[in-house]
This record gives structure tokens, sequence and C-alpha cells, in this order.
């Protein structure tokens, strides 16, 4: 067996890294052993749940501090990432692409146009560790340019080691989010609309949610097994009972209700 100068400095990072599986800036170790074969320009460690996401770890922001966009994030936003959504659907351990888990219109929506754009820039990759049927571990590494395929296949090829990485990391974390259960989305809108005398139906909230994610009146009707006309007429039924004209005001009251 063959080995190159490159294959030799991964396996001793790798075992580097093990050794500070219990030390505070294992993340930092991690991202920073990613970045020798692989460029981007933001990243977080974090757990999805039924809970608030509980980040371990993440890039400050660029006064050094907490990132204002992320804290936003946190606050509610990330009811509306599409990661977020695909560890609720359909959670799988594994490398994750935005472009595979996107809605078709999620450059279209105000999540993508005053978040996405603003914090991750162009494209986000996502290493999953699903834990159990309700949390997933994620590494997300956003960047200003998207990721070509050499690149993607390069993660691809390392997914094993981080992902294995990740799992016996989480032995040193300490997890408060499932103590603190989140509202879901729908709640959010609840709270923002509560005072109206013909508030939505759960399935107007649903269609809602789906329209703010980016998802299109087809995969709306596909996924809640409905006509793409019932999709339009709840809508219409939406913007009716909110007294809104767009999908903008619509984003508009969700981040009141945002907590």
């Amino acid at each position: 067996m063959t080995l190159t100068l490159q294959d030799i400095a991964w396996h001793r990072s790798v075992g580097q890294l093990i050794e500070t599986l219990d030390q505070p800036h294992f993340w930092l170790r991690l991202v920073r052993l990613l970045e020798h074969y692989v460029e981007f320009d933001s990243w977080v460690a974090l757990l999805f749940s039924n809970g608030r996401p509980e980040v371990f770890a993440a890039c400050p922001g660029e006064d050094g501090g907490p990132d204002p966009l992320f804290e936003d994030y946190l606050k509610g936003l990330y009811l509306l990432d599409p990661f977020y959504i695909a560890s609720r659907e359909a959670p799988a351990t594994g490398l994750q692409q935005l472009a595979f888990v996107a809605p078709e219109c999620f450059e279209q929506t105000d999540y993508y146009q005053h978040y996405f754009r603003l914090n991750v820039v162009a494209d986000e990759i996502q290493y999953n560790v699903q834990l159990d049927a309700e949390r997933t571990l994620c590494l997300s590494l956003g960047s200003r340019i998207r990721y070509s395929v050499t690149q993607l296949a390069m993660l691809d090829l390392v997914q094993p080691w981080v992902s294995a990485l990740m799992r016996q990391r989480l032995h040193f974390e300490t997890i408060t989010a499932q103590a603190v259960p989140a509202p879901k989305w729908q709640d959010r809108l609840e709270q923002a609309v509560e005072r109206l005398e013909t508030p939505l139906t759960a399935r107007e909230l649903e269609v809602g949610r789906m329209m703010l994610s980016g998802c299109s009146s087809k995969e709306i009707a596909r996924k809640l097994a409905i006509s793409s006309e019932t999709v339009r007429v709840h809508r219409k039924h939406i913007y009716s009972k909110l007294n809104i004209k767009s999908q903008s005001e619509l984003f508009a009251l969700f981040l009141r209700g945002q907590g």
C-alpha cells in the first residue's frame, strides 16, 4: 500500500483530534483540520431536537462576539431552515447538501433574503449524526461561494471519520435543550394573530409554514397529499384572514411571534 504525505498528515491529525475529544477546543480543532482540505467561511456545531437548537460551538461574529443574525436564528428562524426541516422530516446520518434539502423556491423566500444570504451567503453543507428518533448532532459549514464537485467529494470522503468523532464528542457535551421545549412554528404565528376573530386552521398554518420555507404550490400539494388548487385556496384564506397581501407580510407576522 502506498501512502501520500497528505494521507499521513490526515491520519496523524485525526489521532491528535481523538486526544482532544474531552477538551473545550475540540470543535475548533476539527474545523481547522477540515479547512486544510476545503475552504469555508462559517461554521457551527449544534444539536437539532424538538426543542430549541443546542449550540456547542460556532465561529464568532465580525466583532468577536455572538453573531446578531445567528441570535435571530436561535430565537425562531431555525424553524424555516431547510436543514432543520429535513432533520425533522427525514432524519439520517451523513453529509447533506443545501441543494438537496432546500425547497424549490427557497432563494425567493424572505428567510433566504434577510438571513441566509447575509449570514451563510451562498452555500452550506452539514454533517449529520442521527442519535435517536428526535435528536440530530450537526456540524454545518457555510461558504460565500458554491462548493465545487471536488470539494463535496472530499467532504463526503472524510464523512465517516467526522461523524465518528462527532458522536464520541457528544459524551463530553452538556445538553440542556431537551429541558426547554421550543414552541412549534405554528405557535409563533398563533401568538402573532391570536386576537383575530377568524384564526387560521391547523391546515392553513401548515400551508403557511411551507410557503415561508420556500415550498412551491406543487411541493406543498405533494407533501400534504392535496391538489395545487386546494393549496391556492388555503393561501387565499390565509391572506384574507390575516389581512395581508404578500408572503413578506406573512414573514413579518412570523417574526413578531419570535420569543
